[in-house]
């Protein structure tokens, strides 16, 4: 590369950084808001919101990459345009096909970081935040130490409690037991406290009150107690969870094995080469922004009022990109041979650019056209 070429790519990389760190913070603190109230007010502990957090952050910087693509192109060339240096530089015989070159090299490198998070970062992340998901949700604290709530972990079954203490004592504890409606029981405690047992966990409840109401006789049975034990463990939901989904496989294991695959994760085999294919496309479509970002600000000539059309015809361009994208996904799913339609939107991404490029090398080409039908018209 020339000095040129590296000064180029040196100021995209700058601004993509900046701004691929403003989106993420903001996607990302989003969900850690969310994902904040869901697991503190659940009972877990700040390492595990952490952990969580931390898994979504790859997924975040997938989607938010592209635009950081093309945020960086567009702003950098809009700034060596307003300064003159993309002047000055086709003054020394440096065409807009020219200097498309550390543009590409740009986008290659927004394409090889995009590989990596859609190849491996991306799968391995969400399984393993589906499986800490999983773990969380079978977590007896999860379910049950939230205080002030009226909780109900399994139908029929109402929990309260009214206050937990820094030593983990539960205070003033109600559990309704309804799943027999001709006989409803009703505990209630002072305190009470959560025991692990063998694999499963016991609520031990101390100076209460249990009464049973018997339907049929119409009568109330109350009963004392200074300690009471009750098994909570059925409560939990064990439910077995689905870690074969088509996002946690690798790329490697999509081309490799397509039908092990689509049978462990009951998918078709159609939607297994679309899901691999489109984790390529995603790469190349980086490329595409940078470039349809850099070529649409070479149009046009100097204005007082800005390039604010050319940001604007960018953005639009993009847009037409993913519709495109949107038009032919449906065709890619429905046929394994119709796969390569997937790639139809980097096609026109990259006709997009080769149009632009030609209108920029050639300045004023629709004014002569217009030109040269006035002239033969009045013929």
């Amino acid at each position: 590369m020339t000095r040129f070429d590296r000064y180029m790519l040196s100021q995209f990389m700058v601004l993509f950084g900046f701004f691929a760190l403003v989106l993420v913070s903001i996607f990302w603190i989003n969900k850690a808001v969310r994902m904040f109230d869901r697991l503190i007010g659940d009972g877990q502990p700040a390492w595990v919101f952490l952990e969580f957090t931390a898994l979504t952050l790859p997924a975040v910087i997938g989607v938010v990459l592209p635009i950081a693509g093309f945020a960086g192109a567009v702003y950098v060339t809009n700034r060596l345009s307003t300064e003159s240096e993309l002047t000055v530089m086709q003054a020394t015989g440096y065409s807009p096909w020219r200097m498309m070159r550390p543009v590409v090299i740009y986008g290659l490198i927004l394409a090889v970081m995009m590989s990596i998070l859609t190849h491996f970062l991306i799968p391995n992340s969400l399984k393993t935040l589906r499986m800490r998901q999983a773990e969380v949700a079978q977590s007896i604290s999860a379910k049950f130490l939230t205080e002030g709530e009226f909780l109900h972990p399994a139908k029929g079954i109402t929990f309260y409690i009214r206050e937990i203490t820094p030593e983990g004592e539960l205070r003033n504890v109600f559990l309704s037991d309804q799943r027999n409606r001709e006989e409803p029981v009703t505990y209630s405690s002072t305190k009470a406290y959560l025991v692990p047992e063998g694999e499963g966990t016991k609520l031990v409840m101390l100076t209460g009150l249990s009464q049973t109401y018997d339907r049929e006789a119409n009568r109330l049975f109350a009963t004392h107690f200074d300690d009471f034990s009750y098994d909570i463990s059925t409560l939990v939901s064990r439910n077995p969870q689905n870690h074969e989904r088509l996002e946690f496989v690798s790329t490697g294991d999509i081309f490799m094995s397509s039908s092990d695959v689509a049978e462990r994760t009951h998918a078709p085999i159609e939607h297994v080469l679309y899901e691999g294919h489109s984790r390529i496309q995603q790469a190349l479509l980086c490329i595409i922004a940078a470039m349809i970002g850099f070529a649409t600000l070479l149009l046009g000539t100097y204005s007082r009022f800005g390039v604010w059309w050319q940001v604007v015809t960018a953005f639009l361009l993009l847009v037409a990109v993913k519709l495109v994208e949107g038009a032919v996904s449906g065709a890619a799913l429905s046929s394994p041979t119709m796969t390569w339609l997937i790639y139809l939107p980097v096609l026109f991404g990259v006709g997009i650019t080769i149009v632009l490029l030609y209108c920029a090398s050639n300045p004023g080409l629709f004014r002569r056209l217009l030109k040269r039908k006035n002239i033969r018209g009045p013929a």
